[in-house]
């Protein structure tokens, strides 16, 4: 099942970038269509006023995923750790969250439902992992408690 698949004429409507600057950091992350036709998370993070953090999140019509396992991300990364995150309903407080590595190529990262696990705002949490039931919203964040420059290109996010 395909979530998105990015090219010059996607609507980046549903789209939002989120940044520390919600809780007066001073982080910009920008997301667009570049050239290539593919999305591109891109910014700076930075530590001051306590700041740490930029994300871009896609809220949909909630969809049932069950029997799906795994969600396959088409990217390119800068060789930077980021986290996919997943939420069941859009409003919930909480994510679920897998880690990962990019390099400078491209590469399909493969994303087990069940190893998703919970967290909210920075703090890991005691109730199960990702069910893989539902699902409203997705994101990609960076946050390696460091100021740094950030490029992440994203062709595809599909459900396996």
């Amino acid at each position: 099942m395909l979530i998105f698949d990015f090219s010059k004429e996607s609507d980046l409507t549903n789209w939002t970038v989120v940044d520390d600057v919600v809780m007066g950091g001073r982080s910009d992350g920008l997301f667009e269509i570049n050239d290539s036709g593919h999305g591109l998370f891109h910014g700076t993070v930075s530590l001051e006023n306590n700041g740490g953090f930029s994300s871009v999140r896609y809220r949909f019509d909630q969809i049932d995923i069950t029997g799906y396992t795994k969600l396959l991300l088409r990217l390119k990364g800068d060789g930077k750790r980021y986290q996919f995150r997943v939420k069941t309903n859009a409003y919930d407080r909480h994510s679920y969250i897998y880690h990962f590595e990019t390099t400078h190529d491209w590469q399909t990262i493969e994303v087990p439902l069940s190893e998703m696990k919970p967290g909210f705002r920075g703090r890991s949490l005691d109730i199960p992992n990702y069910q893989g039931k539902l699902l409203e919203e997705i994101a990609f964040l960076i946050g390696n408690k460091r100021s740094e420059a950030f490029q992440l290109e994203i062709a595809t996010i599909s459900l396996q």
